[in-house]
């Protein structure tokens, strides 16, 4: 589990860092890798042949040594053991110390000056069969090779010297510090190359990257060079005809959405010029008519108090006065003459005032509007509000309303709140749902939006903002 914590961590972290810095961390990484393990297998095996050569050399000299000392040895010629080991020493720079004991172990001469360590005898001696013997002392300069060779299979005594490892250990020191400094070098030229491979590579990335980021905002302008015949090459050139696509396809669709606009606009425009001249007939003649009929009526009951019929007269009288009401109602309804007359916020309070009466809900209404909106407008936001007002009497048995119209910078903003049941808004809900679309349709024709928030038992708000001065589409 904690090893999957790990690789997801590390995941995290490797996908959060950009392409460049992975890229520069790859090839960084790879050279300081290389370097580290070519440093170290050349020093081991640098380390392993020196050692053998340091080995064989003090057993050559040391042998050297005592082949040589055999004669003054025999001879009893103490001055030739001093020269021919001081010669020793000179001729081999790494050589320490080098002495010769005869056949008792005593010292018959050496190259300490200042009196010899008589510890140093028991660290390493040589049996009259050996061929050589060696062994390492540690001292504060670093590892010392002793190597004692028998003379005369140890008749005459026994050849040593100390041959110490600190050219070995300089040259291992030299090497690692020059393998450590091509290292560097090649990490540099590695960075320098891969910096410049990064840009190659990410550039077209980038600038797909742009790209994609002004096509998802609605700009389908941009282009994206074709850098490489590579697969970023391809990409380039998917993404080009993607975007022309996408470009010919939003042309389409904002002609689609202009021809759908004026259509829209030209069936509510014939819509309501439809409306008022049914609602002008209705009120100049058909309500005259009945007008006309009611009078008569109300005569022929006036000078018939006697007939037999006085009765009906007045069931068709009581008749044609409810004919007129409800003729004068589907006048209101169509195009109240009010809001071509006296405008928007006379038409909404007229209109409250009805709906108040006739459903028995409480409304507030608050207009704050200081002139006249343009005609289609005013049109646009009365239907919206009677539309609302309709549904709450229909769908909300809700126990109060308000309406909340103002003008707010460049932009007029109709509010329709209710505290009925309420709905949700994202399901569809048959009839209301037709309305809605109604509702926002005008609403968007003009510019604006229209914003719907409710839920079920908290009631039901409709925000509707359009503007003054709606740009083109």
């Amino acid at each position: 589990m904690n090893v999957r914590k790990f690789v997801q961590r590390f995941w995290d972290f490797a996908g959060a860092v950009s392409v460049r810095t992975k890229i520069l961390g790859i090839v960084l990484g790879f050279i300081v890798l290389l370097g580290a393990g070519v440093t170290i297998q050349s020093r081991y095996a640098l380390t392993a042949t020196m050692t053998a050569q340091l080995e064989e050399q003090s057993v050559s000299i040391t042998r050297d040594l005592a082949a040589r000392a055999t004669d003054p040895i025999l001879l009893n010629d103490l001055l030739r053991l001093h020269d021919l080991l001081e010669e020793t020493l000179a001729n081999n720079p790494n050589v320490r110390y080098a002495f010769l004991l005869d056949s008792r172990g005593q010292v018959l001469a050496s190259t300490f000056e200042g009196g010899f360590p008589l510890d140093l005898l028991t660290f390493n001696s040589a049996a009259p069969d050996d061929h050589h013997h060696t062994a390492l002392i540690q001292t504060d300069e670093g590892l010392i090779w002793d190597t004692a060779v028998p003379i005369l299979d140890g008749k005459i005594g026994t050849a040593r010297i100390g041959l110490s490892d600190a050219s070995m250990q300089a040259a291992l020191s030299t090497l690692t510090a020059q393998l450590l400094l091509t290292i560097v070098l090649v990490s540099a030229t590695g960075v320098l190359v891969a910096v410049l491979l990064t840009w190659i590579l990410t550039r077209p990335i980038l600038a797909l990257v742009a790209a994609t980021k002004a096509v998802a905002k609605g700009d389908f302008t941009p282009r994206v060079k074709r850098w490489a015949n590579d697969e970023i090459g391809d990409l380039a050139t998917a993404f080009n005809a993607m975007a022309e696509e996408l470009a010919h396809t939003e042309e389409l669709r904002r002609e689609r959405e202009s021809l759908r606009r004026q259509l829209m606009e030209k069936v509510i425009s014939t819509q309501e010029e439809e409306h008022r001249r049914i609602a002008r007939e209705l009120h100049d003649s058909t309500s005259q008519n009945l007008t006309s009929l009611i009078v008569g009526l109300r005569v022929m009951e006036t000078y018939c108090q006697q007939c037999a019929a006085q009765s009906k007269v007045s069931d068709l009288r009581q008749v044609a006065s409810q004919t007129l009401d409800e003729v004068h109602d589907i006048s209101m309804r169509l195009r109240p003459r009010v809001l071509d007359d006296l405008g928007l916020a006379a038409a909404l309070e007229r209109l409250a005032s009805e709906w108040q009466a006739r459903y028995k809900i409480p409304v507030d209404v608050v207009i704050q509007l200081s002139e006249r909106l343009p005609g289609e407008m005013e049109t646009a936001i009365y239907r919206i509000v009677q539309e609302t007002l309709t549904n709450i009497a229909r769908h909300a048995q809700a126990r109060s309303a308000s309406i909340l119209v103002e003008k707010h910078g460049e932009t007029i903003r109709a509010i329709v709140e209710d505290d009925g049941l309420g709905f949700n808004v994202n399901a569809n809900h048959g009839e209301r749902h037709l309305g809605l679309l109604g509702m926002r349709e005008r609403a968007e024709l003009l510019g604006g939006t229209l914003t719907i928030e409710s839920a079920p038992e908290r009631g039901t708000s409709i925000f509707i903002e359009i503007p003054l001065h709606p740009s083109s589409f």
